[in-house]
């Protein structure tokens, strides 16, 4: 049988609506569609009459709804207007535009428009549209375009006006508030900061745009520019960006001024084609370790959606991601090395995460090692450096929740402790000792905890059986060791492995983590049975501790009031520090009643 070809149909109704409704992610881009739509009306004219003017866009809103029953918005450019003709082969068709068509003969990368859909974002917030149009072809003769829904239309004669379109939106109630003055310099603000052509709202002698980017001619100072644009988060310094390559981008990054957490992601990057932005959350382009990086970047070369709300992740989409990480680095180095006072305060700032930054590129590394701060028990402002030094040649790390005794022992060590626990804290120490060939002591690990507490002869059975009685609870272990300072009776070491096997084995969790993920974790868990999560280092080298034994050998009558004072003085000590292991009302109770039995005679 032959094959017959037939041409596909098209529901038009159906096509507009959808478009229409569903093409564009917020309403707002229907001013973005309709401004860029009046640039290049001005570019066309520019590049048909090189003598003709630059022109204007301007933007006015109506939120009196007593003149036609409804908000209204108009666009107004003094660009190359329209004929009849064009209006009825690139206004009315969907998917094809007059600026397409002049780009590919004139090779001009000034125009913006791409698809030919820009003018039907005007359906998404209006239930009726009207243009009025002259061309600069035909300067005395005029058109009107109206069109109820986008379906169907009607082009009539009008007066003639100055070379140029007045495009109106009678807004569709749920839109109206696009009509208010302040939120249309809000958003064309945003949208056209970059845009050569001047942008006004309303009778505004001043345009939206009237802070040129800094990488043009003429433009503004880096910081001028980065505070005007910056959109939750104001610049601290800056970085400008110039991409080799086919890319073409240029643009400025600047770090944010504003504290930062390591797992924080405040990366704000706006993307802009050809002076028009395309999108205010285009983060994907910035490196994950670099959450305190906001920024805006244009380039001729990026390929955007049909919506010109995203970019297509090809080729030259990653070119840019390796060539912005590229600009980062390069830009720390540059304020680094020019200005000290600057980049200290970014340290300041941002040490924490920077400490991922770190770890995810080793030129980073190398700039960071001896001056970023680490989270430790006397504050975020020490270096490894000092951390070392303070240890008198070791870094000392706690890992997990080490609890309130680690506080405590170090307290009275008088050595500062990292926060092992806080994010990438313990792989870079862990990077940076191998690097300066330092030691480290993990506490709450098996090695770290031997390096600290050196072995003490092992006790009696019968004194082992009953210390571990009177002093410990479930899952605590009792171990006879000695350490510094011998002031110290006892220290509390939560086990880390455990604390991790018991948190990635609760049901929440389970349900968070991805399953290869999980089954990872508890591979490497499976070894540590769980049964201690905590070990009591017990200092034989304590003269209460040794007091106590003795006391027990002797058979003293007081043995038991002064074990549970100890075990009373371990819960308390662990609540000062932070530590709720133990029931801290009874302590106190026990601390009370202890002494009454000690001061009345009654020791047993």
């Amino acid at each position: 049988m032959r094959e017959e070809l037939r041409q596909t149909e098209v529901d038009l109704g159906g096509l507009v609506s959808v478009l229409a409704a569903h093409l564009y992610s917020t309403p707002m881009v229907a001013l973005r569609e309709l401004v860029q739509n009046g640039h290049d009306s001005a570019t066309r004219r520019r590049l048909e009459d090189p003598a003709a003017p630059t022109g204007r866009i301007i933007v006015r809103g109506d939120a009196d709804t007593t003149k036609t029953g409804a908000a209204t918005v108009s666009v107004t450019d003094e660009g190359a207007g329209l004929t009849e003709d064009e209006i009825h082969s690139y206004l009315a068709t969907v998917g094809t535009g007059y600026t397409r068509l002049l780009r590919d003969v004139t090779g001009s990368e000034d125009l913006i428009g791409a698809f030919g859909l820009g003018f039907l974002s005007a359906f998404a917030v209006a239930d009726e549209v009207t243009v009025h149009t002259t061309s600069h072809r035909e300067p005395g003769r005029g058109h009107r375009y109206h069109s109820v829904g986008g379906e169907t239309y009607a082009v009539t004669e009008a007066p003639a006006r100055a070379p140029g379109t007045e495009v109106t939106l009678r807004l569709k109630p749920d839109y109206a508030h696009l009509a208010d003055t302040q939120t249309l310099r809000e958003v064309l603000t945003r949208y056209c900061a970059l845009l050569p052509i001047p942008v006004h709202v309303e009778d505004d002698a001043t345009p939206v745009n009237d802070v040129p980017p800094p990488w043009r001619d003429g433009g503004a100072e880096p910081m001028v520019f980065a505070a005007r644009f910056a959109q939750r988060l104001a610049p601290l310094c800056a970085i400008p960006v110039h991409l080799d390559g086919d890319t073409e981008a240029t643009g400025l990054l600047w770090i944010q001024d504003a504290a930062t957490y390591g797992s924080s992601d405040n990366r704000d990057l706006s993307v802009c084609l050809r002076g028009m932005m395309l999108s205010h959350d285009a983060r994907d382009l910035l490196p994950t370790w670099a959450g305190f990086i906001g920024g805006v970047i244009e380039s001729t070369r990026l390929t955007p959606t049909a919506s010109r709300e995203d970019l297509q992740r090809d080729d030259r989409y990653r070119d840019v991601q390796k060539g912005l990480t590229e600009a980062i680095v390069n830009g720390m180095f540059e304020i680094a090395r020019t200005q000290p006072g600057t980049w200290q305060r970014v340290l300041n700032r941002h040490g924490n995460e920077l400490l991922g930054a770190a770890l995810a590129d080793d030129r980073l590394f190398d700039l960071l090692a001896d001056d970023v701060p680490v989270p430790t028990s006397s504050g975020d402002r020490l270096t490894a450096g000092a951390l070392r030094a303070a240890g008198n040649g070791t870094i000392h790390i706690a890992t997990g929740d080490s609890g309130g005794f680690t506080e405590m022992l170090y307290r009275a060590m008088q050595v500062p402790i990292a926060r092992g626990d806080h994010y990438a804290v313990l792989p870079f120490l862990r990077r940076y000792a191998v690097a300066r060939s330092c030691p480290t002591i993990e506490l709450g690990t098996g090695d770290g905890d031997k390096r600290l507490f050196k072995d003490a002869e092992p006790l009696p059975t019968a004194e082992q059986d009953w210390l571990t009685a009177v002093l410990t609870d479930d899952g605590e272990q009792l171990v006879p060791a000695r350490y510094a300072p011998a002031a110290l009776p006892l220290v509390l070491v939560p086990d880390a492995e455990v604390a991790l096997k018991r948190r990635i084995e609760a049901d929440e969790t389970a349900a968070r983590i991805p399953s290869a993920a999980l089954a990872l974790a508890r591979d490497f868990t499976a070894k540590t049975d769980g049964t201690v999560a905590a070990r009591l280092y017990l200092n034989l080298d304590n003269i209460a501790v040794r007091r106590l034994l003795q006391a027990h050998r002797d058979d003293h009558p007081g043995r038991t009031t002064a074990a549970a004072l100890l075990r009373s003085i371990k819960v308390i000590m662990a609540a000062t520090a932070g530590d709720h292991r133990g029931d801290l009302s009874a302590a106190l109770v026990g601390v009370g009643s202890a002494i009454e039995r000690l001061v009345t005679g009654d020791g047993a």
